[in-house]
């Protein structure tokens, strides 16, 4: 009798086990369409690193992409679940997003400061609201939606920033020339005009310092933006913080070059200047917003006005010292600006000190102090909301400043900002930084800015919202 050692077809039935599709997340950072041509400046991108964030705390059960409007327009994809990202400036074009998807029926989750600001419009154009901080909410929002009783709002509490996610880097562009990373999150100020404060409930809060540099091992980018609103922070323990983050740099021999906000008083503690550039820091971004006390008091920029305008350069001198160049951001259309004052304002910028200078024009952001006192003088322009909102991008006038007309200040701005970026100054101001900071690096920086200012500013006129 032969053994038979094979069976037929009919002797054995193989069944592999279901295999259980995973649920589509997807995941957009939309672009301003009013700004849009702007995306072509590779140089000014910054990638969305909330989103890489939430795409960290999704279960692995879910498969997540990104569309990054900042690289390729938005087309439709299929997704059970949509998350929006958006700035103030971004709002109306997430909200059109949005609206293609609630059409076909797929739920939209809307985060980001804008809906944080604005929750109960934000309400009318997406299905869910998430207001707070994603680490500490996020895995509800899945598990709900996962068990079919997602809510139309959430609010995650501050996180202690313990344990804090890697962002799925690995998803977002790889065109971004740099970057992203987190150090600590909040700003100690309370400038009127600015959101932050809002958003971080006026705290400011220190990552650890071993999470962030093992992030930063991880990241392919040579070139680093540290995203925080005020990298060094206002007391000693943040200092401390700085400094361990730049000589833990030094001693990993991560090779990067680097730049971050600070504020003024950077200049108060060269130890960390020292640190800083040797941890490979190629430029530091200053707010100055305004050459006056009074407009400093106006705007409680109080750190700017303790220290004072008079002492700018003190700030500058040392960190060019370091072969560090420095670029002080300002503002035009201070509520208490003259025409005289803007004249004033460019002609000081050319004239300061400063390798790089950015002027923004003042926008009343929702949320802040400004917003609320020009809303209730019923002084913003027009009404045409969220439509309005792509304006809100700090270069267009949307409100009217008290002592100008805006189609006046409008042609202000038109005639004498681009003198800020002339080919001739760019250059000097380059040959400038080199000769303060002795560094190449410093010098080709302070240029490689300006150049990209100079097409930014070029590229776009400015709008005054007529509706």
């Amino acid at each position: 009798m032969k053994r038979r050692i094979f069976g037929t077809q009919s002797d054995f039935h193989f069944s592999m086990p279901p295999v259980k599709k995973k649920k589509r997340l997807l995941l957009i950072n939309p672009l301003n369409q009013h700004k849009k041509g702007l995306a072509n400046r590779r140089e000014s991108l910054q990638a969305p690193l909330g989103l890489g964030i939430v795409a960290a705390l999704t279960p692995d059960t879910w498969d997540v992409r990104i569309i990054d409007e900042n690289f390729r327009k938005f087309k439709y994809k299929e997704a059970d679940l949509v998350g929006i990202t958006a700035l103030t400036a971004q709002s109306y074009r997430a909200y059109e997003i949005a609206s293609v998807y609630r059409k076909e029926g797929i739920p939209t989750v809307l985060g980001g400061i804008h809906a944080n600001m604005l929750p109960e419009e934000a309400s009318n154009y997406v299905d869910t609201v998430v207001t707070g901080e994603a680490e500490t909410i996020w895995p509800d929002v899945i598990r709900d939606f996962e068990q079919g009783t997602l809510k139309n709002r959430y609010h995650g509490p501050l996180s202690d920033l313990k344990n804090h996610p890697v962002p799925r880097y690995d998803l977002l562009h790889p065109g971004y020339i740099f970057g992203s990373v987190q150090t600590t999150r909040g700003c100690p100020m309370n400038c009127d005009f600015c959101s932050v404060p809002m958003l971080n409930h006026h705290t400011f809060r220190l990552r650890d310092i071993n999470e962030v540099l093992d992030e930063l091992e991880a990241i392919h980018n040579k070139l680093i933006y540290f995203v925080d609103d005020n990298l060094i922070g206002a007391d000693k323990k943040s200092h401390e913080h700085a400094m361990a983050l730049f000589q833990g740099m030094i001693d990993r021999k991560l090779n990067k070059e680097w730049f971050a906000y600070a504020s003024l008083n950077v200049g108060n503690n060269e130890e960390l200047v020292k640190l800083a550039k040797e941890s490979g820091c190629r430029m530091m971004l200053i707010g100055i917003e305004t050459e006056k006390p009074e407009q400093l008091k106006e705007t409680n920029k109080r750190m700017n006005l303790q220290i004072g305008p008079e002492n700018y350069h003190k700030v500058v001198k040392l960190l060019h010292k370091h072969g560090i160049c420095v670029l002080g951001t300002f503002i035009v259309g201070i509520d208490s600006d003259t025409p005289e004052d803007v004249r004033n304002r460019i002609t000081y910028m050319k004239k300061s000190p400063f390798d790089v200078t950015q002027g923004a024009v003042m926008t009343p952001f929702p949320g802040t102090q400004l917003y609320k006192r020009i809303k209730e003088e019923n002084r913003i322009l027009g009404n045409n909301f969220p439509e309005n909102w792509q304006y809100y991008s700090g270069m267009d006038i949307v409100f009217h400043p008290k002592h100008m007309d805006p189609d006046q200040f409008a042609g202000l701005i038109r005639k004498l900002v681009p003198g800020l970026y002339s080919k001739r100054l760019i250059i000097l101001k380059a040959i400038r930084t080199w000769w303060n900071t002795r560094s190449l690096h410093a010098s080709l920086w302070a240029y490689q800015t300006n150049r990209n200012f100079r097409k930014l500013v070029l590229e776009k006129d400015i709008t005054v919202i007529s509706k």
